[in-house]
């Protein structure tokens, strides 16, 4: 057994945490295949192999925008309730295998009404599938808390409903709020309205910023919006010369502001030009809270276990980076002080010894 296999092998079962996924990113190939002809959708392959492959090669293009359009054919199958109870329940089972203990997964319940789903049965039937899963994983011995996160689309004028929606939910298991979709000409403070909502009834929230576009993007979601978190985050990067920050970038790290970084999706889209290089390892070592997660597994063909894994082949971590990592995302989660707290001392922390 050689090394590489070995450290996979290692990180595979060490505990994580995870803050930036999509549900309709994240759906096993079969699952895809299988619903789209239950309903009759036209797939690129109905083979689950190859069209994996198609995913993560369209993926690599370099362009956000024709990132996002992969998104037609998971959506296809995610707009009624047997769909999505299927794909909520799988997406709790993957992380469990994973080794993932805590989960944040985000949606945008506007795009799955075509099949004449309300938006409340929407997160209703997710939070069901969602808490089969967590069932399930908890009676196989991997339990995984999953925590939800309603997305409103920053290019479509129903934001403020998903805001609402995440206040209505949130002792539902909704805990926090985002806005996804195309950053460039769709800034943030064009929902202003909806974030001044969710602090008005404290409703924590994070940001897609800093990816697309660059600081300006960062500067409106955090200090205009008032964002808890942000989304990718790669480019506060711009704001520090020769190890020296700027005004935002002091803020960031300061202020213990999470930056949900994602390296092989920043790859695909033109965010980062390589793991090796990747802003997340300096911002790691002049102190920034990054956390490390998979955006879109199926998409970016990727795993938390993958993205560890590489981050150590290419970069250089170590056990104790991805420890610490998996602590900051904790720390930032979306859920009450106690139960981060217990998740960090009584799981990630042991199973991190074990390891070291």
């Amino acid at each position: 057994m050689n090394a590489t296999r070995v450290e996979a092998d290692v990180i595979r079962r060490l505990p994580k945490a995870v803050l930036h996924d999509h549900l309709d990113g994240g759906l096993r190939p079969a699952t895809v295949v299988e619903l789209a002809a239950e309903i009759g959708h036209t797939l690129p392959t109905t083979d689950p192999d190859e069209l994996a492959a198609w995913y993560f090669e369209a993926a690599n293009s370099g362009d956000l925008v024709r990132y996002i359009a992969t998104f037609e054919h998971t959506l296809a199958v995610m707009q009624s309730r047997e769909g999505l109870l299927r794909v909520a329940e799988e997406y709790v089972l993957d992380l469990a295998a994973d080794g993932v203990v805590y989960a944040e997964v985000r949606y945008a319940p506007e795009l799955n009404v075509r099949g004449g789903l309300t938006l409340g049965e929407v997160v209703e039937t997710v939070q069901e599938g969602l808490a089969a899963g967590m069932a399930k994983a908890a009676a196989a011995g991997t339990p995984v808390r999953v925590g939800t996160l309603l997305c409103g689309m920053r290019m479509f004028d129903r934001v403020r409903e998903a805001a609402d929606l995440a206040v209505a939910y949130r002792d539902a298991g909704v805990v926090g709020f985002d806005i996804a979709g195309a950053e460039d000409g769709f800034p943030p403070a064009d929902h202003l309205d909806a974030f001044e909502h969710l602090r008005r009834e404290s409703v924590p929230f994070t940001i897609h910023a800093g990816e697309a576009h660059g600081l300006p993007s960062i500067h409106q979601a955090l200090q205009v919006c008032g964002a808890q978190r942000i989304g990718h985050g790669v480019r506060i990067t711009e704001d520090i010369v020769d190890g020296k920050l700027g005004r935002l970038a002091g803020w960031v790290r300061d202020r213990r502001i999470a930056l949900e970084m994602c390296p092989t999706s920043n790859l695909q889209t033109g965010a980062a030009t390589s793991i090796a290089e990747h802003p997340i390892t300096e911002l790691k070592d002049l102190g920034f809270r990054v956390t490390v997660n998979t955006d879109n597994r199926l998409v970016s063909g990727t795993t938390m276990t993958r993205e560890m894994a590489l981050l150590v082949e290419q970069a250089g971590w170590g056990v104790e980076d991805l420890r610490t990592v998996t602590v900051n995302a904790l720390k930032s989660a979306f859920i009450p002080f106690d139960e981060r707290k217990a998740l960090i001392e009584d799981v990630v922390l042991p199973g991190y010894a074990a390891a070291l």
